[in-house]
């Protein structure tokens, strides 16, 4: 018997979006990694590509500002149709997926306060 495995889903993401997909945008994930549902994002001033949101960088990343709802094969290409919630939002926590940076809970808890700043809540 073969074992399959469902990934996850925007339900599994997503609480409460606004109507008319108000919370929505499509932008463009830089090329250099994969990233799937759940990725909290950050966007790089320079070029206005989205990355995964690491503290540590200084190119304007650093600051989460959406979660794509939608995996992103960017390992080595741009994805320009790439789905995000960038606003009004409410999002379960424990599907966010952060950067490898954020690793401990006051780490992300500053990275749900940013990403509360722009108005996507999380549950907890």
């Amino acid at each position: 018997m073969v074992t399959k495995t469902e990934g996850t889903r925007i339900d599994d993401l997503v609480l409460f979006e606004e109507d008319d997909f108000y919370s929505r945008e499509v932008v463009t994930i830089a090329s250099g990694a994969d990233l799937s549902i759940g990725a909290v994002l950050g966007v790089v001033t320079a070029t206005g590509k989205y990355v995964s949101s690491d503290p540590t960088a200084t190119d304007g990343s650093q600051t989460p500002v959406a979660v794509l709802i939608r995996d992103a094969k960017a390992a080595s290409a741009d994805v320009t149709d790439a789905l995000v919630i960038a606003r009004h939002a409410r999002l379960i926590r424990s599907a966010l997926v952060f950067d490898d940076a954020i690793d401990d809970s006051t780490k992300r808890a500053t990275a749900v306060a940013a990403l509360k700043a722009r108005g996507i809540l999380t549950d907890v």
